[in-house]
């Protein structure tokens, strides 16, 4: 079992940044995906960013430019950090942790970008 334990989200106005972090704990594969999603009401939950093992990133086009997925292997965190946020950026942000043996999700953090 995995466990994903988010921090970061919050309100912000326009044009300001945040920095969400999840922490991976319990059985770790050292070879893994973890990345963020979000998810409005009545939408389904769509890729933001994530990240491999090895360091290759994949980002949503409407984050490219603004937001950065970086991670700490020895500490098993991933970090999104989001910069000249909008509006639209308003979701509850989920970690997610793929590997081999699991997929596992966060419980979900609350982003809200105010205009």
């Amino acid at each position: 079992q995995v466990q994903l334990v988010e921090s970061g989200g919050g309100l912000v106005q326009a044009g300001g940044s945040l920095r969400l972090s999840c922490a991976a704990s319990g059985s770790i594969f050292s070879i893994n995906t973890m990345g963020w999603y979000r998810q409005t009401p009545g939408k389904q939950r769509d890729l933001v960013a994530h990240i491999t093992s090895g360091g290759s990133t994949n980002y949503a086009d409407s984050v490219k430019g603004r937001f950065s997925i970086s991670r700490d292997n020895p500490k098993n965190t991933v970090y999104l950090q989001m910069n000249s946020l909008k509006p639209e950026d308003t979701a509850v942000y989920y970690c997610r942790y793929i590997e081999r043996y699991g997929d596992y999700w966060g419980q979900g953090t609350q982003v809200t970008v105010s205009s």
